[in-house]
This record gives structure tokens, sequence and C-alpha cells, in this order.
């Protein structure tokens, strides 16, 4: 590394998985296995329709994220890959990506954005290019911005 990394990853946020059918994950996840819903999200311009369900509690939950696509012939594909993407808490994001992007690390578009559970997010595109080699080696990565609550529990 060149320069010092000017922020840590605190810890895991979420685990988001995609299918067809949110039903048949519902069912899994919600019926069977018994996590409880805690939200719903539903935004066209990323093609999902997603529940919300949380594993443990406060700066430790973890969010799992059961997601169909609202039109499966569009992109982005949330059920091309079953397990679609894994959240990283972050204790300050703008500073991070600023950061990593200077050491080349590729972002999939959209930037920084609020995210389905209120907190800001973006995205590590699973691919390098030429501009940024670097990626995430096949898996897609949000960066989550840590509530200040967050920051706190996990940096003790």
């Amino acid at each position: 590394m060149t320069t010092p990394r000017p922020f840590r990853i605190l810890g895991l946020q979420q685990v988001a998985i995609g299918g067809l059918d949110k039903g048949k994950l519902r069912h899994l996840w919600v019926e069977l296995l018994g996590v409880p819903v805690t939200g719903t999200f539903k935004s066209e311009r990323e093609n999902v329709d997603e529940d919300i369900c949380t594993l443990g509690q406060g700066a430790h939950a973890v969010e799992v994220d059961l997601m169909q696509p609202l039109d499966a012939e569009k992109k982005p594909a949330v059920h091309a890959t079953p397990l679609n993407h894994i959240g990283l808490w972050v204790d300050d994001l703008p500073v991070a990506v600023q950061w990593l992007e200077a050491q080349g690390l590729r972002f999939a578009p959209g930037g920084i954005r609020r995210g389905a559970a209120g907190h800001d997010i973006c995205f590590v595109h699973p691919k390098g290019n030429e501009q940024f080699p670097f990626g995430g080696e096949g898996v897609l990565i949000e960066l989550v911005q840590a509530p200040p609550d967050v920051v706190a529990a996990l940096s003790a």
C-alpha cells in the first residue's frame, strides 16, 4: 500500500440472496428457519423486490436480504447468482471510496446513495477493467456507512 488506509471495515452488515421467486426464499428463511422479516424494499431503478430479514440485534445484527427481480429480463439481475452480494460496515464511506478508487478499485455505477435499509451505500464492481484494475474478484461487495452506534459498538 502506498498510503495508510484512512478507514476501517467494521463487520458484516448483510448477505443478499436472490431468486426468481421470493416466495420460495421467504418459505426457507422466514417460515422454516424462523428469521424475522423486519422491512421491505422495492425499487424500479434497482430492479428489486426485497424482504429484509434480521439475524441478531443492535450493532451485531446482520441483514439477510431476500431479493427477486421486478423484471427477470432487466438489469441488475438480482437473481442471476443466488448469493447476490455481501455488505460490509464501513466507518467512513466517502473517505473509503475516495481512497479505494485511488488504489485502482472499480466501483459499480451509481455512486454513493441511500440503500434499502436507509444507510448510505455503494458497490464494488465484481470485475476490474483497464481504468480500475481491481474489483471484487467475482463478488459484488456493498460498502455500507455504519451509523455512529454501530461504529462505537464494533470499535470497542
